[in-house]
């Protein structure tokens, strides 16, 4: 289910002072520069726009705190409420400042687009597949978001996956555009849902997570995972699906589940205490241990840990090398490999995803879930 858009109230203040007409001018300009904007910019940037925008047009927040489940008009009262008494002339210049910076970026990627990489898959928005050197690279494409996946995004994930399964290359790679590899699960996924729509939500969530996670487990061929940065959640727990983990050594892994009141995925509950054992797993998936790509490397998760000035260059050269490897006998071999769990992992997946449904629908991950929303309109 798509999140709705948070809707920003087209609004025009006018003022008389004299003073005052070219920053009002310049004001009204972004509001008409934001409605030509063809990429969505995200709930967090929209809140953003949304608590600048009334904070410039009215002051201080002066509304009744809604209530907690009411999920967004509470993230636009904390977004509006976080910033206190901003004068409203410093909220129009940072209102057109963030739309100015908005449209630079839109820009800046329709001329990247303009001139296609080669090899480039369409018919994708959050995610860049490209084949070359018969390596199909799936790249999460959400870098003003860290990389976190949204409904779209795992839907997006599992066509690149079930064609790159399919796909003369041989062999896959996922990896991340910008600082972060993933974020994990988009929180964002949780909100402008009414009380009476959980039990649906829960339910499809689950249904697309587990097939999500399937297509790891089905995966014909070798499927590398360049982790460029931060890995969180989802993203962290299939890395043990993966058959290589090359990591840069500014990454970090992380499953913060207990945190948010919910439980492992992506058969990490099986897959995790046989790389790791059990006392290293639970204190990852149980207590949330963050760890480096040294510790992640020390504990098996990760294959080999590479300076980050040199990552690219390194991991790169060695896939080209895997890649001009017989292709046949690759996936052969991976399936082998596989072959004896694969019905095991299917039914680990499916007991995790039920376990999750519950998670979502329990107080204490709704809590959770309003909690985190707090703290980061704080921020």
């Amino acid at each position: 289910r798509q999140t709705q858009a948070v809707c920003i109230p087209a609004i025009h203040l006018h003022m008389t002072a004299a003073t005052m007409q070219v920053s009002q001018k310049d004001f009204e300009k972004a509001q008409e520069q934001l409605k030509l904007l063809k990429k969505d910019p995200g709930n967090e940037t929209k809140l953003k726009l949304y608590a600048l925008f009334k904070q410039a047009t009215e002051g201080p927040c002066n509304s009744p705190k809604p209530g907690m489940l009411d999920f967004v008009k509470k993230a636009k009262w904390d977004a509006w409420n976080s910033l206190g008494n901003l004068s409203q002339d410093n909220a129009r210049q940072k209102y057109t400042e963030l739309v100015s910076s908005l449209v630079s970026a839109e820009s800046a990627v329709q001329k990247e687009d303009a001139s296609p990489e080669e090899g480039r898959h369409d018919g994708y928005e959050t995610i860049i597949v490209t084949t070359k050197n018969n390596i199909t690279k799936i790249m999460f494409n959400r870098p003003d978001r860290k990389n976190a996946i949204n409904h779209k995004m795992y839907r997006e994930i599992i066509k690149a996956l079930e064609e790159a399964g399919k796909d003369d290359s041989t062999i896959a790679v996922i990896t991340g555009n910008g600082d972060y590899y993933s974020s994990g699960n988009d929180l964002n996924n949780f909100t402008n849902i009414q009380p009476g729509e959980m039990k649906k939500m829960a339910s499809d969530g689950a249904v697309l997570l587990k097939e999500f996670v399937g297509c790891f487990i089905d995966f014909p061929k070798p499927l590398i995972a360049v982790v460029n940065g931060p890995a969180i959640g989802i993203c962290v727990t299939v890395l043990g699906l993966c058959d290589i983990v090359y990591a840069s050594d500014r990454a970090t892994f992380h499953s913060p589940f207990s945190q948010l009141g919910q439980s492992p995925e992506g058969c990490s509950s099986y897959l995790f205490p046989k790389i790791m054992g059990l006392a290293k797993a639970s204190e990852m998936l149980l207590f949330s241990k963050k760890l480096t790509a040294e510790e992640a490397c020390a504990w098996g998760l990760v294959t080999e840990v590479f300076p980050d000035r040199t990552f690219q260059k390194e991991v790169w050269g060695r896939l080209e090398a895997y890649a001009s490897l017989p292709k046949n006998s690759l996936a052969v071999s991976k399936q082998l490999l596989r072959s004896m769990e694969k019905e095991k992992l299917h039914e680990v997946n499916s007991k995790e995803c039920e376990v999750l449904k519950e998670r979502w629908l329990s107080d204490e991950c709704i809590n959770a879930i309003v909690s985190f929303f707090q703290k980061k309109s704080k921020l």
